[in-house]
């Protein structure tokens, strides 16, 4: 399997990262923001930011507040993903807000597996 492929699998089994994502669907929200109402420890919480940013599952905008401090917003870029697994192949299939529609696949081989 290929680093993205496994990399986009990781990300999307993990139970944080699919928080962060549901949770910033309809509405951006600040790191601390999720961290809180997801109940996802910060360092945890940041780490999984950069997972999700790295595979462009979430956009990222930069807002100033009152006191002029730049805080770091985030939005869910995906509407609906499956994982198919069959055959000794994995397929993942990512829908994202506008209706676009990205397919991933690849074999599954691990050691003593496999062909």
């Amino acid at each position: 399997m290929n680093e993205n492929l496994e990399k986009l699998m990781r990300i999307l089994t993990d139970s944080y990262a699919i928080k962060i994502l549901a949770a910033s669907y309809h509405k951006e929200k600040s790191a601390i923001q999720l961290s809180q109402e997801l109940n996802v420890p910060i360092a945890a919480c940041y780490r999984r930011l950069h997972s999700l940013q790295s595979m462009n599952l979430i956009s990222v905008s930069v807002k100033t507040n009152y006191k002029g401090k730049k805080i770091k917003y985030y939005n869910s870029n995906i509407k609906k993903a499956s994982i198919q697994i069959e055959n000794n192949h994995i397929y993942i299939e990512l829908c994202d807000k506008d209706g676009n529609v990205k397919k991933y696949s690849g074999k599954i081989v691990g050691k003593g597996y496999g062909e």
